[in-house]
């Protein structure tokens, strides 16, 4: 059985862009890919950094 794990990552200053970068991600993913989890995380100052780390799975279709 086929299975590949991966992890993408993306950044903003601005948690709105963030979101509509995971949401294009996670849209953009093929079916066979299901997603193992999902990480935030803020570095706070001047100018805060959110971060997303994203770790997902690609399986073989079911085959019932």
């Amino acid at each position: 059985q086929r299975q590949r794990v991966a992890v993408a990552r993306a950044l903003a200053n601005d948690p709105d862009i963030l979101q509509e970068r995971l949401n294009r991600f996670v849209e953009g993913l093929p079916e066979d890919v299901v997603l193992v989890d999902v990480k935030f995380a803020v570095a706070e100052g001047p100018s805060p950094l959110f971060a997303v780390l994203v770790q997902y799975k690609e399986v073989e279709a079911w085959k019932g």
